[in-house]
């Protein structure tokens, strides 16, 4: 709070009271991560945001830390370390700092975030739709009157992959740029053989690939120029990207209707009360299906805690600001003199526990607050 004023201090106090006031009449108990994280998962899976504005720096032993950017991973850290149980139901909530590089007039460096998750929930869908309305009511707690919802579903997204005919490494290279569009369209097109004429400045090396053994034609490239590791890569990883590469040649090209229905689903966007219509005419198969139906639940949901889906709107792409995401996704904006200004967002997450260490998959969904905007907002 460097910078404020009393008054501000104590209004920006008040504010962030009355949020936790909510999240723990709901049954979520405060908790508070460490501000030093390891810098690992932020720096793999946060996006491409966070990445850039993470403060990263090496400890005495030479392991890279940061400051914490979000309390998303800390509450996982968290949990990890003091369940018994990874995967029994568990409910935090938080409200401390965070610290990201700022890029915009509302993002100092440090900065107050308010947030929950809660793991292990029996019903997800139930779970995912009560976090939203959580968000909304803290929101509303605090002051804010005038605001805009729109969410996503990458449960969707993988559901139609999974259902479209493909390699399963074509899928898990979508799957891993669905929150690079560009680079998302490029590959696309490559599957299709719109850009299989365009050689590369590996070309030559994969030509070497397909013709023989891979480990051995990598190790042979890189002893012959005598080539230093790069980014810490070892020479089996690299053989089996060329590797893939030399497959890819071989396969057959993805149909483009198939193609054109994944970019027409992902430009799918309305009122997310009748989006169902255009979910519809998108041909999947049961895994979309599944996906379809929880969809049309969490709506359902939504209604039953008293949210009304008609306010909120759909896009399909949405959620590619935060890679760790795997299903429903939602952001909460308000208009500002200075343009619109997200205050809070949130979503499910089922897999970040899993590649931080817990033995078991333990299914996620939280929110967080961004408490100084929504203070700059309100004011």
């Amino acid at each position: 709070m460097a910078g404020k004023s009393r008054a501000e201090r104590e209004a920006l106090e008040r504010q962030n009271a009355a949020i936790m006031a909510v999240f723990e009449r709901a049954g979520f108990d405060q908790i508070a991560p460490d501000i030093i994280q390891p810098a690992d998962i932020f720096l793999e899976r946060s996006g491409e945001d966070i990445r850039a504005r993470t403060f990263v720096f090496t400890d005495p032993a030479g392991k890279e830390m940061c400051l914490r950017p979000d309390l998303t991973v800390p509450a996982c850290r968290f949990h990890l370390s003091h369940a018994a149980n990874p995967a029994a139901e568990a409910r935090y909530c938080y409200l401390g700092p965070a610290f990201r590089f700022p890029d915009e007039l509302l993002s100092p460096q440090e900065f107050t975030q308010a947030g929950l998750e809660w793991f292990g929930a029996g019903s997800p869908i139930a779970a995912e739709a009560r976090v939203l309305k959580l968000t909304i009511s803290a929101l509303e707690a605090a002051g804010l009157t005038r605001y805009r919802v729109t969410f996503g579903d990458l449960g969707l997204f993988a559901g139609l992959l999974a259902d479209t005919e493909m390699p399963d490494r074509w899928r898990r290279r979508l799957q891993h740029h669905f929150w690079r569009p560009h680079a998302f369209r490029d590959l696309l097109d490559s599957f299709c053989g719109m850009r299989s004429a365009r050689r590369s400045s590996i070309s030559a090396l994969v030509d070497k690939v397909a013709a023989g053994d891979a480990l051995a034609v990598v190790a042979a490239e890189i002893a012959s120029r005598n080539l230093p590791a790069v980014g810490g890569r070892e020479v089996e990883e690299i053989a089996a990207r060329l590797a893939d590469k030399a497959r890819d040649r071989r396969e057959s090209p993805l149909a483009s209707d198939k193609a054109e229905q994944i970019n027409r689903y992902l430009a799918i966007a309305g009122e997310a009360s009748d989006i169902d219509s255009q979910l519809k005419v998108i041909h999947g198969g049961r895994r979309y299906a599944g996906a379809r139906d929880d969809y049309v639940r969490r709506l359902f949901e939504m209604e039953e805690l008293g949210l009304n889906p008609r306010r909120f709107h759909f896009a399909a792409g949405f959620g590619r600001e935060l890679e760790y995401y795997t299903g429903f996704t939602f952001q909460v904006e308000a208009d500002t003199p200075d343009g619109v200004v997200a205050v809070a967002g949130g979503g499910r997450y089922d897999n970040l526990l899993s590649d931080m260490g817990s033995p078991v998959r333990v299914p996620a969904v939280g929110c967080a607050i961004h408490t100084d905007r929504l203070k700059a907002v309100l004011a």
